[in-house]
């Protein structure tokens, strides 16, 4: 087993060096060892990905389409896309030169960063957010500058990122929106947005849009985007990994305006050559032919969100009520105290349920734990009644 050259050792990049691991798969690797665990941990749909999709992707292989793919991808899955967001959205994007295909919308989000980012630029990040946004942006040069929303309900408002705009935030390039939220389950209305690009447009911004679960939306509500009130300034994020339940493919796009899409296929080609061809072409049959998959995955997790909301309420966690993806974002009872890491480490020993510390996920988590409803019903449930356990115990201990 080779062991690095003593001389060598203090040479690795410091930057990255020194980000943390993540949190929230430490803390799931770390509780997974735990039998019979329930765990409502990881944001990633049990369901599986739809046979039309998979069929697709074997007919290609079948097809023996195993050589590069172009830069920005396949011709088929960029005019899906293209189609798709005209479809949802009412914008057009250009097959040709405005989208590119990405390794997931990780890697959408460091080419994105890469591509606007000077050594120092801050970025305001809404919080509680999935936190692998603030090692993106560190690793791409940048600053996260937080901002806590757990006073306006999860929601940033116009008049919040004119004062941070006005303060910490001052100078700052981009902004980054997850619409739906991660963790929260929030969703931004057209009013709220609209107001949003106003504040977005008067201090120049960029405006990064994470859309990646904008099909799963609850109760009809509808999914708007920045896209459709300030194209001309707003980088588009998104993928298929919830609404198909296609994680393991590694599939998303970028879209945006020519001129700074020019520069994010640049990059993405570096980074990656190109995406796998038959992934490509799976992911445009979904995007063409798959609207009927998540209209029913999102019956599914509608149900389950009842099932969770419902069983935490009667237990004395509240929060605010979510409207997409398929996360609750819960405030724990008071009797608790606040510390939602030792909370959580004392659910997963104790009631055997895991579920993410609040913490985590930047300022305004502290106090609250994440649970995912991308599980069975029959998961939710006994997760439920061992909550209900774990709080009644701890009355009879009080």
């Amino acid at each position: 087993m080779p062991i690095l050259a003593n001389n060598l050792a203090g040479t690795i990049n410091t930057r990255i060096k020194k980000l943390p691991k993540s949190e929230i798969r430490s803390f799931n690797n770390q509780i997974s060892q735990i039998p019979d665990i329930v765990k409502l941990t990881v944001g990633e749909p049990d369901l599986n990905t739809p046979d039309h999709i998979k069929q697709a992707a074997i007919n290609d292989i079948n097809k023996d389409d195993s050589h590069y793919a172009p830069e920005a991808g396949k011709t088929e899955y960029l005019n899906a896309v293209s189609s798709y967001l005209q479809k949802s959205l009412k914008v057009f994007y250009d097959p040709q030169n405005e989208i590119c295909a990405t390794v997931g919308v990780s890697e959408a989000l460091n080419v994105s960063f890469m591509a606007i980012l000077n050594p120092g630029d801050k970025v305001i990040v809404p919080t509680p957010v999935w936190g692998v946004y603030f090692g993106i942006i560190e690793m791409a040069g940048g600053i996260a500058v937080q901002v806590d929303t757990s006073e306006d309900n999860f929601i940033l408002t116009a008049e919040h990122l004119s004062k941070v705009m006005e303060n910490e935030g001052k100078g700052a390039k981009a902004i980054i929106l997850t619409d739906p939220s991660n963790p929260t389950g929030r969703v931004y209305n057209k009013n709220e947005l609209e107001k949003l690009a106003q504040v977005i447009v008067n201090y120049n911004l960029y405006a990064l849009s994470d859309e990646i679960y904008a099909e799963l939306i609850y109760s009809q509500k509808k999914h708007y985007s920045l896209t459709q009130i300030i194209p001309e300034r707003t980088i588009l994020l998104s993928g298929l990994s919830k609404n198909f339940a296609m994680t393991g493919w590694r599939i998303g796009y970028i879209a945006g305006p020519k001129e700074i899409m020019q520069t994010i296929i640049k990059i993405n080609s570096f980074m990656i050559t190109s995406v796998t061809d038959n992934v490509q072409i799976g992911a445009a049959e979904a995007m063409a032919h798959g609207e009927e998959d998540y209209i029913e995955a999102r019956k599914i997790y509608e149900k389950r969100l009842h099932i969770i909301q419902t069983g935490l309420e009667k237990n004395g966690f509240t929060m605010a009520t979510p409207e997409g993806a398929f996360y609750i974002f819960a405030k724990i009872p008071a009797k608790f105290g606040c510390d939602d890491v030792a909370f959580a480490k004392d659910l997963a020993t104790k009631a055997k349920v895991g579920v993410i510390p609040g913490s985590y996920f930047g300022q305004g988590g502290q106090g609250f734990v994440r649970l995912s409803y991308a599980s069975s019903e029959q998961n939710l449930l006994t997760a439920v009644q061992r909550i209900t356990d774990y709080v009644n115990e701890h009355l009879t201990c009080n």
